[in-house]
């Protein structure tokens, strides 16, 4: 008789408010080796500096949801600070390369369903457009982090440049598929508690609970 291989780790999770516009960072990290990722480092990363020191963590990666301003503001300072690698899609990286100006900073550009080792745990990266163009959840065993695809009781904006509602509808019917217990950590902090579940976001979400793609976008562009 065979047994199912077990699932990587998930990283520990940290989530934190920062800046002034309800942004959500995460830290994520390894208990075994003490490597760490932060998830969109956007303002405050003296504060997101703090909690890494206070667990004894070692920056290595940063995880992009997306590139706009209010998700990356941070990633020149923090590059600097640690050195850690960007990881996000191809896609969104012009933006975050322009924050950088002359600074040197290594990029891993990840694709679709792409493993991504923070110590010896592990995400994977979800290619879930709508909100831009190449915006990327990291799906751990457990909890998904959503930046800006998927809030509590909402979703993101799909008339942004690189936009578009129907792409935003597919990438929520795949996270709608995901195990109703998944944990999900939003970009930003708009709903009535911090995190939520895809479970509670399917019988709540007003976007979750569209029956078709025409009925989500008159509700979508009526936002």
């Amino acid at each position: 008789m065979s047994t199912r291989p077990s699932r990587p780790r998930a990283p520990d999770v940290f989530q934190t408010e920062v800046g002034l516009l309800q942004n959500f960072c995460e830290i994520l990290s390894c208990p075994t080796t003490h490597e760490a990722a932060i998830v969109d480092p956007a303002w405050e990363v003296d504060l997101l500096m703090r909690e890494v020191r206070k667990r004894d963590l070692r920056v290595t990666k940063m995880l992009i949801t997306h590139s706009h301003n209010d998700h990356i503001e941070g990633v020149a300072e923090l590059a600097k600070l640690t050195g850690a690698t960007i990881v996000m899609n191809e896609r969104e990286a012009s933006r975050v390369r322009a924050t950088l100006a002359e600074q040197d900073a290594s990029f891993d550009f990840v694709v679709d369903g792409q493993p991504i080792a923070i110590g010896a745990c592990e995400v994977t990266a979800l290619d879930t457009p709508g909100h831009t163009v190449g915006a990327t959840c990291f799906l751990a065993d457990g909890y998904v982090i959503t930046g800006d695809v998927l809030f509590v009781g909402g979703c993101g904006r799909t008339n942004f440049p690189g936009g578009s509602t129907q792409e935003m509808w597919k990438s929520l019917q795949r996270l709608c598929a995901l195990p109703e217990e998944t944990r999900v950590y939003p970009g930003h902090n708009y709903g009535s508690t911090a995190t939520s579940t895809i479970g509670r976001e399917l019988l709540e979400n007003p976007y979750l609970r569209c029956k078709t793609f025409e009925e989500f976008q008159r509700l979508r562009d009526r936002k």
